[in-house]
């Protein structure tokens, strides 16, 4: 099979989607890679080194994606990327599509087979392909938050974890999952005063056995999330509903109620974000102020640590990729239904029931998948 590795564009993006290492293992197995000129500049590797693992590079990104019958990304293609794409390809990347529907009608548009990453499920349940990028995102909301706490920022001048004799800062985490768990052992070992909150009675219990009295656990409520805007210095969006749009937790009164400086950081806006006050922000203007209060809504987080991120989510999805390329598209989604639900669009319909119930879009599952 014939894959196309471009050069990402979305505002600093750095990430690549593919390794020299990875893409050894995908030429030598008798793939062709082909591979867009400076792809890999932003982690530090060069042409030559795609080249040496058997690759050919590209001058362009229309020539990867003129010659190439599987796109691999790392963030959702861009309006004139999508537009290149054709019924005879398949694209394999994160696409967060329940927050844009622009992109959804595009892909719908182009007729090719679309796979998400992030709504891939592993054998034993998670979101494998999800979490390394959920790893780097919560660990990376406690940097973030604490930079901007900072009154040179617009922050209240609160640092995280206090000195001796004065308080250290209250940090509120939205979702126990794999970011909200990453993100309190940060802000932890920062010493902050941290309280995650959750609807799962079970994960809450296993939070706490593992952390014990380091961490505060509170059941989520309306009322009790309320309760918390009002202390809290830096508030983490950490929730995820698989493909769905994420659910407003902290409400714009809610927001209205928080002390001046404090801060919001929202994991959670790549489905549209947690709090209501939220839109999308880039690396080059990462943040608004709303009441008073400072949002952090960058889309793609990861991008800034982008050697991190590269290796953390090639590691992961090479193994998925080796099927897609050994077995065939359909066949490797048909022998594995958590694999399945990475499909998310195929003959221009939707084919991810939450995907299509958030977009108001009709849902129909192709004929060929069998499972």
């Amino acid at each position: 099979m014939h894959i196309g590795i471009p050069k990402e564009i979305k505002t600093h993006e750095y990430r690549v989607s593919l390794t020299p290492d990875a893409a050894a293992d995908i030429t030598e197995a008798g793939h062709r890679v082909l591979v867009q000129t400076n792809a890999g500049a932003g982690v530090g590797f060069e042409d030559a080194d795609y080249e040496a693992a058997g690759c050919v590079i590209a001058p362009d990104a229309k020539a990867v994606f003129d010659e190439s019958e599987m796109i691999v990304k790392v963030k959702e293609p861009q309006q004139v990327e999508y537009e290149m794409l054709r019924p005879d390809q398949t694209l394999f990347t994160y696409l967060h599509l329940a927050a844009d529907k622009a992109q959804a009608e595009g892909l719908r548009q182009s007729g090719c087979t679309a796979i998400a990453y992030e709504t891939i499920v592993g054998p034993k349940g998670g979101l494998p392909l999800l979490q390394p990028m959920s790893e780097v995102a919560g660990r990376m909301s406690v940097h973030v938050g604490a930079n901007y706490l900072e009154r040179s920022k617009g922050g209240r001048g609160v640092l995280l974890g206090g000195v001796p004799g004065v308080a250290p800062a209250k940090v509120v985490i939205l979702g126990g999952g794999v970011s909200g768990t990453n993100a309190a052992q940060m802000a932890m070992g920062l010493r902050a005063d941290v309280t995650i909150f959750d609807i799962s009675d079970h994960r809450l219990n296993e939070l706490d056995m593992v952390y014990g009295g380091r961490l505060k656990t509170e059941y989520s409520t309306k009322r009790a999330v309320a309760n918390a805007c009002m202390e809290a210095d830096l508030i983490i969006g950490a929730v995820l509903v698989p493909g769905a749009a994420a659910p407003k937790l902290v409400t714009r009164e809610m927001v209205c109620t928080m002390k001046p400086g404090a801060v919001l950081v929202d994991i959670a806006i790549d489905q549209g974000g947690c709090f209501e006050t939220s839109y999308a922000t880039t690396h080059d203007d990462p943040v608004f102020e709303v009441d008073g209060v400072v949002h952090y809504c960058v889309a793609n987080m990861p991008g800034a640590v982008a050697r991190t991120s590269t290796f953390a989510l090639v590691k992961s999805t090479l193994p998925y990729l080796r099927r897609l390329l050994d077995q065939g598209v359909q066949s490797a989604l048909n022998s594995d239904a958590g694999f399945a639900l990475g499909l998310n669009v195929a003959e221009g319909e939707i084919t991810h029931a939450a995907v299509a119930r958030d977009l108001d879009l009709p849902f129909k599952k192709p004929d060929w998948l069998q499972i």
